[in-house]
């Protein structure tokens, strides 16, 4: 007995009535669906690590420096340097640049700044001191550091710490959020 003919004809009848004419495919194949491109390129394992090294530019044009140091990136609300400045956003870790050369000191940057954006912290120290024992009597780390920042997209503003928290001799640096996929 065939499919066709345990069909009631008053079914039969509705089912063409609300599928309407019907007409056979000629090409049985379906084009497969292509895959979607990310608009933002994946980054390999190990990338990051590879241009710390060289993240930082001494010879970036460093904002204006007096004996405090603020910057806050263009676009970003002043009021979020205020809220830094204040000491509104609770440091999550510090990093102590004593003692270490320039060089040094930037591969140790690069290295900190991403290894706390990978932990989801927003808000930092960099003790650099105030240059009392550099050669010249000048703070060199607190100028290059006033340099470097700038140059790092994930850096949203920073300023000199409070006196109770190293003063002129440390920054507090607010880090950019991570968005889903970076």
């Amino acid at each position: 007995m065939s499919d066709e003919s345990r069909i009631d004809p008053e079914d039969r009848a509705l089912f063409l009535d609300a599928v309407g004419p019907v007409e056979p495919v000629e090409d049985e194949r379906v084009e497969p669906e292509r895959p979607r491109v990310s608009a933002r390129p994946r980054r390999e394992a190990g990338f990051d690590e590879m241009v710390d090294e060289f993240a930082f530019s001494d010879l970036a044009e460093a904002p204006e420096q007096g004996e405090q140091v603020q910057y806050v990136r263009p676009g970003v609300q002043k009021a979020i340097l205020r809220k830094l400045k204040r000491g509104g956003y609770s440091v999550s870790a510090s990093l102590d640049l004593h003692g270490l050369t320039a060089d040094q000191a930037r591969n140790e940057v690069g290295r900190f700044i991403r290894s706390e954006r990978g932990e989801l912290r927003r808000c930092v120290r960099i003790v650099h001191g105030k240059g009392y024992r550099s050669n010249a009597g000048q703070p060199v780390l607190k100028t290059l550091l006033n340099r470097w920042l700038p140059q790092r997209d994930d850096v949203v503003a920073f300023c000199s710490a409070p006196p109770h928290d190293g003063g002129t001799g440390a920054l507090y640096v607010l880090l950019r959020r991570l968005n889903p996929g970076d």
